[in-house]
């Protein structure tokens, strides 16, 4: 666990940036508060790790299956067209993916989702609420 990570001390910068939805395997999903791209979300591994390839072959299995049954259940649940993956962390060294679905005709269709759109798309609480009930039932 590190102090300085949003990931371990879930803290109001977490809470800031994103809202829980489930615990999976061996991560957390979060639904991310910008919603430019309706449904994008966050698979955080619950244990502080800085890469991918830290893991054992079993962790990076079950966190791989976390990512793959979040995936899904954004499919299921906002039909996008396709759905885009991104693990970075230059300035947040915890392992996590971000699952951004993507539609055509939609924002940035055919190009790199952008981290934090300029229109900063902000809902409210209810439909925060709708969002994460149309995942949890399809995960």
């Amino acid at each position: 666990m590190s102090q300085d990570c949003i990931y371990c001390t879930r803290d109001e910068r977490l809470s800031k940036l994103m809202i829980e939805v489930a615990s999976l395997r061996v991560s957390t999903l979060y639904l991310f508060r910008e919603q430019t791209y309706r449904g994008r979300c966050i698979v955080a591994l619950n244990d502080h790790e800085r890469e991918l390839f830290e893991l054992s072959p079993e962790m990076q299995e079950a966190y791989l299956r976390d990512i793959a049954q979040a995936a899904k259940a954004v499919h299921t649940a906002f039909s996008p067209d396709k759905i885009n993956y991104g693990a970075f962390g230059d300035t947040m060294p915890h392992v996590h993916f971000h699952i951004v679905p993507k539609y055509k005709d939609g924002y940035t269709w055919g190009k790199m989702f952008e981290m934090n759109p300029a229109d900063n798309k902000q809902l409210g609480d209810a439909e925060y609420e709708e969002i994460m009930a149309q995942l949890r039932a399809a995960l």
